[in-house]
């Protein structure tokens, strides 16, 4: 482990936001023996009073990378710790204990690649946030190389940094809305995906306002524009390269095995409760719709089905791995990866089935198509998913009691907060309409 003069003892809360105190390289054995300390009460969703005792950041040592944006800095991914165990509430905690089932039941890791989409923004005179590649108006922007060329300086600085952080980025492109962009790593086991994602956040965001921008994972900033999706690819195997998901001789075509189709079952079963951890905003669920975008697609699903290669579907099935479509950029990786295992786990024990694949677009099929063919749809606000997550008996089990209790009460906040606040658009239409 190279020496550094100050290491970032790191951690997420409960939205995936991550939290740090610098120490100075003297006394970086502490991160890695005793833990950096914390008032837990200050952390939003580790369940923890004012008088209580202090919340212990302990680093693993493989996981110390550097942070070019601050020179002469590392950081160590850390768990949560309480009186000496680790915190049921903390992300990364819950994270482990779900993949650690995982492995226990099928005797395979558990693999995921996470596609970050992210818009980046300048404010205006007026101090409104525009798009930052200002001349952008395109109705079908997608991999626009004028517009991604404009921005090439931080993308290629972005990347520089995640390869020094042992990142591997393999595809960088202009996304469907303006001022829209999307960075691909490789995939890895599901937690080191959940880092990863979390030091490309850091990384981002630092390196746009190096550059005069900022770097937003607001699902959906703009409602004439397609929102900022977090698809996560899914597979599993003893080690890299291996795919228990993949079998050549899948019937249907899909290079499917029966194990993936059982998780795939078991992702379809719980899909309304799992959109809540997916899904975690009020404005998430703008982003959910099936029209309105100036693309003519939103690309995110709103029912509940899988097909080959479907982007309007719930699940896509790329061939030999699964692609969940649900999740959007400002979930929290930890807690996204433990809600779809517990969801796949119960499709593999009860050998659930998922039924046959729709191929057809979601988004032009009308309820009575959409009930002959069985297909759900998916919850259409955060109160509604939050009441499905409440209720589902696998999600409640797999996360324990006290974190549901502290995430409904997070969330339910949240929402009860945005409703206080009156849009200008909603005033505008009812002020003087009746």
């Amino acid at each position: 482990m190279s020496d550094y003069d100050y290491y970032l003892a790191q951690f997420v809360d409960i939205h995936g936001r991550p939290k740090a105190k610098l120490v100075p390289g003297k006394h970086k054995e502490m991160i890695f023996t005793a833990g950096a300390g914390f008032a837990g009460f200050a952390i939003a969703g580790m369940g923890m009073g004012p008088h209580g005792p202090e919340f212990m950041a302990i680093g693993e040592r493989n996981s110390v990378r550097p942070v070019p944006w601050m020179p002469g800095t590392a950081c160590v991914t850390c768990d949560g710790h309480v009186s000496g165990k680790p915190h049921p509430l903390d992300s990364r905690v819950i994270a482990k204990k779900a993949l650690a089932a995982f492995r226990q039941a099928t005797g395979v890791d558990f693999f995921s690649g996470l596609e970050p989409e992210f818009f980046l923004l300048r404010r205006d005179r007026e101090g409104i946030y525009q798009v930052a590649t200002e001349s952008e108006s395109l109705d079908k922007p997608c991999y626009d190389f004028q517009h991604l060329s404009s921005v090439s300086g931080f993308l290629m600085e972005l990347q520089s940094v995640l390869e020094q952080a042992a990142i591997d980025v393999y595809q960088i492109d202009h996304e469907d809305a303006n001022g829209q962009f999307e960075m691909n790593f490789t995939y890895a086991d599901a937690l080191h995906t959940a880092d990863n994602l979390t030091y490309f956040k850091m990384a981002a965001q630092a390196i746009a306002k190096k550059h005069g921008m900022l770097c937003s994972f607001m699902p959906k900033p703009f409602g004439e524009r397609s929102g900022s999706g977090l698809h996560m690819h899914m597979s599993a195997g003893a080690r890299i390269g291996d795919n228990a998901f993949e079998d050549a001789k899948d019937a249907r075509g899909l290079n499917l095995s029966a194990m993936a189709y059982q998780f795939l079952a078991g992702l379809m079963t719980h899909a309304k409760a799992l959109t809540a951890i997916a899904a975690p905003t009020v404005n998430s669920y703008r982003r959910l719709v099936s029209r309105g975008s100036r693309s003519g697609a939103t690309w995110a699903p709103v029912h509940i089905a899988y097909g080959n290669n479907n982007r309007t579907a719930f699940v896509r099935v790329p061939g030999g791995r699964l692609e969940l479509r649900v999740p959007d950029s400002s979930a929290n990786p930890y807690l996204l990866t433990a809600a779809i295992v517990y969801a796949g786990l119960d499709g593999i024990r009860r050998k659930l089935k998922p039924g046959e694949p729709c191929n057809d677009n979601l988004y032009l099929l009308d309820a009575s198509q959409l009930a002959a063919r069985g297909i759900g749809r998916l919850p259409a606000s955060l109160p509604e998913a939050l009441g499905e997550f409440e209720r589902n008996a696998v999600m409640c089990e797999g996360f324990g009691a006290g974190f549901v209790r502290e995430f409904l009460e997070v969330k339910h906040a949240e929402c009860d907060e945005l409703m206080m606040k009156i849009p200008p658009a909603e005033f505008s239409r009812y002020i003087d309409f009746f």
